[in-house]
């Protein structure tokens, strides 16, 4: 079947022809974990989930790579360490924050049906040069000075726009109109007001690492710059993320990372999920309309609210009701009711296609009702048929992946855990135990456990099961 997917920079739609068709590899912006995500967080989760679970189906489980980050260095973080752990030391108070967070994320994930990722880099892993070699932000950083790219003032390292002349092309802003991003402040030392920070300094209050232009913490660009780099490398097929990420967040990541490495492009293929409203209007505390994706597991099925948010194309703004949620859930039942206790078969063709037209779920949504109606077919083996196709189908997309006892109640254990995944920490947390490293040997433990994986350690090596 052919792919085919909307590129945001070339803004059409693109048949998808990979690098390399045996290393697939995609990056997609993960969270900020400074709190609960909340429903429109979840959005860019579970649609790049549903193309990481098309692009296995097409080139094989085991030549996709799919990386989400966590960042885990942010002003928000530092404030809310210091806000709910006033008594800690602030780089205690700030892995508490972001550890507790980030364990919530994921479990919240995987209750929607969500694969892990292949890899989930933590920004701080990324900061100064590593052991194994891979990409790190003082490197690019110190790159980028080099080519002539960024400069040093005001105490900071900025990147200077106008030595990259196509910068905006994915945003479509004129240099000259632009004003500075998210995060940076107009500041005299610059060249330009849009000239964005690398790096900047730490006061004894901060996190920081030393490098070459004294104690400080990164920009928020050059980290998915460091990270995408250090495991997908210098060009790479698919970037994802959320529209309010063009810019300044992506755009300035195309533009480190192209001047850094010298490269025409970053990603061949950019994919933006469009907004998420509440009840038609902006989601927001302050309207009393601002739902975590925690609360909404207390109340409803992860694959009630997976089903209800892809019954909208992912470029679409999305209003999440309570109408559409229940119409959801009736739905979720009955499927169950129909594919209770079955062997997934294989998945419908006219599914697939319509997936492979820019991830047109709402139409493969469609395509399951019409499958689903025809479970009162007559003879045994076409009902058997029509069960295991309509699993199979729903599987693509996320859905019906548990028993129906483990869906009634909201267990979220019953989610497949990627043996790659699982088995490439625990050969990280090796390494790290080997080198006597064993704060990244625990951090690697906590993060196992928050897939829901328990890991034993015995003379003849490191075994894994799924936690009961």
């Amino acid at each position: 079947m052919e792919l085919r997917l909307y590129d945001t920079l070339t803004k059409e739609k693109r048949e998808f022809v990979p690098l390399n068709r045996d290393n697939v590899r995609m990056y997609v912006c993960g969270p900020t974990v400074y709190d609960f995500a909340h429903i429109g967080n979840a959005r860019p989760v579970i649609v790049f989930d549903v193309l990481f679970r098309l692009l296995r189906h097409l080139y094989g489980e085991k030549h996709v790579t799919y990386v989400r980050n966590i960042t885990d260095v942010d002003d928000k973080i530092n404030d809310r360490a210091a806000r709910d752990f006033p008594g800690l030391p602030l780089n205690e108070a700030i892995r508490k924050v972001t550890e507790q967070t980030a364990n919530q994320f994921h479990a919240d994930v995987a209750a929607l049906g969500c694969l892990p990722p292949t890899f989930e880099p933590r920004a701080t892993d990324f900061v100064l040069p590593r052991a194994d070699g891979k990409a790190d932000m003082v490197t690019l950083i110190k790159e980028l000075i080099a080519r002539g790219h960024a400069y040093e003032a005001g105490g900071e390292v900025l990147f200077d726009v106008q030595s990259m002349p196509d910068y905006g092309a994915l945003s479509g802003r004129r240099l000259d109109e632009q004003l500075a991003g998210a995060r940076v402040a107009v500041d005299a030392h610059k060249k330009n007001p849009a000239d964005f920070v690398l790096w900047k300094q730490s006061t004894d209050n901060e996190p920081g690492w030393a490098s070459p232009w004294g104690r400080g913490r990164p920009g928020w660009h050059i980290e998915c710059s460091a990270m995408s780099a250090a495991y997908l490398g210098n060009i790479f097929d698919i970037h994802g993320g959320g529209l309010d990420l063009i810019f300044p967040h992506h755009e300035n990541e195309i533009a480190q990372s192209r001047c850094a490495h010298g490269t025409p492009t970053m990603a061949n293929y950019w994919m933006h999920n469009g907004f998420l409203q509440v009840e038609g209007e902006k989601m927001s505390k302050s309207l009393g309309n601002f739902f975590t994706i925690r609360e909404l597991l207390d109340d409803w099925p992860g694959d009630a609210l997976r089903l209800n948010m892809l019954k909208t194309h992912y470029r679409s703004p999305i209003d999440w009701t309570l109408k559409s949620l229940e119409e959801s859930k009736k739905v979720v039942d009955s499927w169950y009711d129909i594919v209770d206790g079955q062997a997934a078969g294989e998945p419908d063709e006219g599914i697939l296609s319509l997936l492979g037209d820019d991830l047109n779920t709402s139409g493969a949504i469609t395509r399951l009702h019409a499958i689903a109606a025809g479970r009162m077919a007559t003879s045994e083996q076409a009902q058997l048929d029509i069960q295991q196709t309509l699993k199979a189908s729903a599987n693509v997309l996320g859905l019906l992946g548990k028993t129906k006892a483990e869906y009634l109640r909201g267990d979220p254990r019953a989610v497949v855990v990627d043996d790659n995944v699982v088995r490439a920490l625990i050969a990280d947390r090796t390494a790290a135990r080997a080198r006597k490293d064993f704060k990244e040997s625990d951090r690697i433990r906590d993060e196992l456990a928050a897939m829901g994986v328990v890991i034993k350690d015995s003379k003849e090596g490191t075994t894994w099961e799924i936690a009961r």
